[in-house]
């Protein structure tokens, strides 16, 4: 008996020795694939949210650490493509086991902020290019509801998805998402005022908050606030002291522990003077001559309607259009293009006009335009106090107004769209009436600058109107743009060439955007060019043609994140969502690419029956001899 259990021992030992030389499996998944070589895509995460901190560090140094235990679960002739929020040319290859890991080592921070399907399908472009070879793509973030800008996200059925979801501690945060000047135009010494827009993007109470405003490094306004959970809160500030030139501004934040959106930068321009593009028919207008020369900020050019320089146009916030009997084909179509960019245009009618080119002209930019001429006595009967025109013109409004008076004028038509009759005539007839098109203003009067007509140009009514117009004209550069979403960038028109080339100046660091001239305009593409938020100076040579603000997009603000459920519906072709804690993600992906690997089994039973074997030589005792007796 016992050379029988020793030899069953043995026998054992070796069988599930050999088994285990043999590394027997159960099949998993995608063991049908474990002999051929893969392809497999990986994504880290690497925007502004995945510097939030868990309990094992920041969400980016587990992200990366998550991605090398991905790429260690597959063969070492396995082929890996590493990705990351800035959608880099390099990254568009496949690296061995060791370059991935170095690569993964030099990621970091980005401000860019890609939705899941822009991910997967750079992600399968580079793997259609490789249909030889089973393809596998992996997203490993904290997937913040940011992502799902797409009601589902499509993928190729021929590969597996797999996504990773890191888990994040719930932070409380409040972030500038925007400012407005009030002032369209901005003249040394004056008042200025702000809006600022504060959003809380936590579920719960943000109290007592600082805030400061910096502008040129000098501390212009401070404040402190209160916003409730999920809440936006606007607030204005006001300041002064401003210069000739372009204001460097910013506004801080103290807003711990989540800061990389607790700067907001933005830029505009102090001007000295402004410019104004007086058109008239030949003859200067002697009442628009005189209004502008009343004031020095006011720097007016005139010019006849034949002799307009069609480049400069974008250069002034306001042009007058003043007694030009009839527009030409050229004028109307560099003036429509002016308003439609955001400039502002003033329409006096001459006194002999032709009707066919002025309903031509005012009609392609939504305008009312003269239909015929209306000849007697008439008095305006009412403005609009609401209007901005009228706003800050009276301290102390009259109960019988002296309105000024009409002679004649011209009947406007009624198909102006996006209206506002700044004065009206008896009948609701607009006497002067204010139009938007596109980004631009369009003002058109219904009398001709001259006594025959009206008494407007003397009356006391006018130079205000025409200055508060003139003011609210300004269509500056954006106050601010947005890394990742503003990449393409439109200023005054700038000449340059081979050597003189436009430049995107910071403190150790130059960018030089490529350039398009378009009509009356230039354009900048800066495609990926800017990685790091703050005011750069645009410059031509040694010149600074204007001083721009950029910032990051606030979608990375807000904290919350995709539950599994709302990525099982996002991404419906995925495998159940993978929220690994504290242990590896190599032995899971084993599992599932190569089956359910028994060799380790194998070994165990073998010293196991090893061990036996000893036990029986040990303690198995045969001192008694059996006695065989004749029957």
């Amino acid at each position: 008996m016992k050379e029988r259990l020793i030899l069953a021992a043995r026998l054992l030992a070796l069988t599930f020795l050999v088994l285990a030389f043999a590394k027997p499996y159960i099949p998993g998944e995608n063991s049908a694939n474990s002999g051929k070589q893969k392809h497999v895509s990986i994504f880290v995460d690497n925007s502004y949210s995945m510097e939030t901190l868990n309990r094992d560090g920041s969400l980016l140094d587990e992200a990366k650490k998550r991605a090398k235990e991905i790429a260690s679960a597959y063969n070492i002739n396995d082929r890996f493509q590493l990705l990351t929020q800035d959608f880099e040319g390099r990254h568009q290859r496949l690296l061995s086991r060791d370059e991935f890991n170095d690569a993964v080592d030099t990621v970091k921070i980005s401000p860019r902020s890609r939705s899941l399907q822009e991910i997967v399908d750079r992600q399968q472009s580079l793997l259609a290019m490789h249909k030889e070879a089973p393809g596998s793509l992996y997203i490993v973030s904290d997937f913040q509801k940011n992502m799902a800008r797409e009601n589902l996200v499509k993928t190729d059925t021929g590969l597996s998805v797999n996504l990773v979801q890191l888990k994040a501690s719930p932070l409380p945060n409040v972030a500038v998402d925007s400012v407005a000047l009030l002032s369209a135009i901005h003249r040394p010494g004056e008042s200025e005022k702000m809006v600022v827009r504060l959003h809380n993007y936590a579920g719960e109470s943000a109290e007592k908050i600082p805030l400061r405003l910096l502008v040129n490094g000098a501390q212009k306004a401070l404040g402190s606030y209160t916003i409730g959970p999920r809440a936006v809160q606007y607030d204005t500030l006001t300041f002064s002291g401003l210069q000739a030139g372009w204001q460097r501004a910013e506004i801080t934040l103290q807003d711990n522990p989540v800061t990389f959106d607790n700067q907001f930068y933005f830029t505009f321009e102090v001007r000295q003077q402004m410019p104004v593009l007086l058109v008239d028919g030949g003859i200067p207008n002697r009442y628009l001559k005189a209004v502008f020369a009343a004031d020095p900020f006011f720097a007016a050019k005139q010019v006849p309607d034949g002799n307009v320089d069609y480049a400069s146009l974008n250069t002034y916030p306001l042009i007058v259009l003043s007694d030009v009997h009839a527009i030409s084909t050229g004028l109307s179509q560099q003036l429509k293009t002016y308003v439609n960019k955001g400039g502002t245009l003033l329409v006096f009618p001459s006194a002999d006009i032709d009707l066919t080119s002025y309903k031509g002209f005012l009609g392609s930019i939504n305008a009312s335009y003269p239909e015929k001429l209306i000849t007697g006595d008439a008095k305006v009967t009412g403005f609009d106090l609401q209007n901005q025109v009228f706003k800050n013109i009276f301290e102390n409004f009259p109960q019988n107004p002296d309105l000024p008076s009409v002679k004649a004028y011209y009947q406007l038509s009624t198909t102006g769209n996006n209206a506002e009759n700044l004065m009206t005539l008896p009948g609701k007839q607009t006497f002067w009436g204010e139009y938007a098109s596109r980004k631009g203003k369009v003002y058109v009067s219904a009398v001709a600058l001259n006594e025959d007509f009206s008494n407007l140009p003397t009356h006391a009514l006018f130079v205000p109107v025409m200055f508060r117009i003139a003011l609210l004209s300004g269509h500056d550069q954006p106050l601010f743009y947005t890394l990742g979403r503003d990449e393409t960038i439109e200023i005054p028109p700038v000449q340059t060439n081979e050597k003189q080339l436009l430049k995107l100046v910071k403190t150790g660091q130059s960018i030089i955007p490529e350039t398009k001239q378009i009509e009356g305009s230039t354009l900048l593409y800066m495609a990926d060019q800017l990685q790091q938020t703050g005011i750069y100076d645009l410059k031509k040579q040694d010149s600074s043609v204007a001083v721009l603000a950029f910032n990051d997009n606030r979608s990375e603000s807000d904290l919350s994140y995709l539950t599994g459920a709302d990525l099982a519906k996002l991404v419906p072709h995925a495998k159940p969502v993978l929220e690994v804690g504290s242990g590896s993600m190599k032995s899971i992906l084993t599992e599932t690419n190569f089956g359910l690997q028994l060799w380790k089994l194998c070994i165990i039973l073998a010293l196991i029956f090893l061990g036996l074997e000893i036990l029986v030589i040990r303690y198995f005792k045969t001192d008694r001899r059996s006695v065989s007796q004749p029957v």
